[in-house]
């Protein structure tokens, strides 16, 4: 009834614009197939999806045709908008395919290290110290973590250094103690690697190959991880995208090892009262978009004691599995990041705060 009061010539027009959208909906969706197809032919001949010289020539294209009465700003902004929806279609696709993507139905990855689980519903503690200085010194983090209740014992053997005349760690011989104070205390160790020449050698001694934001994008080194049978954690570099940080765990899940554990470490940013920014919401992005364990790296982000408790329960709140920090007897005479090793007494009380019984 209400129809009919409508004037008819109204009526038509709004007919008219009904099939216009109908034919516009089709045609889209018979651009984004045919998108679909180009992207299947650029991954075959290594072109990039993004070529900002054919987007120009598109531009320049529809200005010369358009016959209004769209304005060539207005067309201009309409396209960019339908340009971008394209690349954003065919990126999305690429993610989806990539190994380390969670699958529909995928349940959370669980690794079982030293009789510890890494993963699941229980949060972990993971902590050391940052670089491996004596025998004494690793035991006694060692034997602290574990009255604790901490299943990792995290420290340096090869320690990565801004400077070359920094202390760069024992090598093969703070191996050999990380694991042997790892085995007294049963704790699983995670060590750092830092050259493809050392995957025999570490893997040897580790339960955990750990890469280094500075190693995220050594493709060669993360080739030879993913053809070894060892969890490997991946720490984000500090200036890369969600994107980057998933594309080079994708190189050790392409080889084989689908065992990966990701690491929000922080990244660059204007913010400077802390070393870095703590991405949480990236935490919680990764956690729905792939499998894997998702560990946060408080000591390393924040560089300072004061606020890890806060950003600890923060991050297991945002689905991180486990929240890593460092100690050292006296982190006053500590040979590296002195500000970030907390006392014995410190992580007790962090513990206590994030882990409540």
């Amino acid at each position: 009834m209400f129809r009919a009061m409508i004037d008819p010539e109204l009526q038509d027009l709004r007919d008219q614009i009904d099939v216009v959208n109908r034919d516009l909906l089709a045609l889209m969706n018979h651009r984004l197939r045919l998108v679909e197809q180009v992207k299947v032919v650029k991954e075959r001949t290594a072109y990039k999806l993004f070529d900002p010289e054919r987007e120009s020539r598109m531009f320049d294209k529809l200005l010369l045709t358009n016959e209004g009465p769209m304005t060539s700003d207005l067309v201009r902004h309409l396209f960019k908008e339908i340009f971008k929806l394209s690349l954003d279609h065919m990126e999305a696709d690429t993610r989806k395919r990539l190994y380390v993507h969670r699958k529909e139905g995928q349940p959370d990855r669980t690794y079982e290290l030293g009789g510890h689980i890494l993963g699941g519903r229980t949060p972990q503690l993971l902590a050391g110290p940052s670089a491996v200085e004596s025998a004494e010194q690793v035991d006694a983090v060692a034997a602290h973590v574990a009255s604790l209740g901490g299943g990792f014992l995290v420290g340096g053997a090869y320690v990565p250094r801004t400077s070359p005349y920094s202390f760069q760690g024992l090598g093969g011989e703070g191996l050999r103690l990380l694991r042997d104070a790892a085995d007294w205390h049963g704790l699983a160790v995670m060590t750092e690697i830092l050259d493809p020449r050392h995957v025999e050698e570490v893997g040897e001694q580790t339960d955990v190959f750990v890469v280094g934001t500075r190693n995220m994008h050594n493709f060669e080194l993360l080739r030879l991880l993913g053809q070894t049978d060892k969890p490997v954690m991946l720490k984000r570099g500090f200036m890369a995208t969600l994107d980057e940080f998933l594309l080079a765990a994708e190189y050790v899940a392409k080889e084989g090892n689908g065992q990966l554990i990701l690491c929000e470490r922080g990244i660059r940013t204007h913010g400077d009262w802390t070393r870095w920014t703590i991405d949480l919401a990236g935490v919680a992005l990764l956690k729905q978009e792939t499998p894997f364990p998702i560990v946060v790296d408080i000591a390393e982000g924040l560089g300072r004691k004061d606020v890890m408790p806060a950003m600890a329960r923060a991050a297991l709140a945002a689905g991180a599995s486990a929240v890593a920090v460092q100690a050292h007897p006296n982190p006053a005479l500590a040979l590296t990041e002195n500000e970030q090793q907390m006392t014995f007494d410190e992580l007790t009380e962090f513990a206590r705060a994030v882990f409540p019984a």
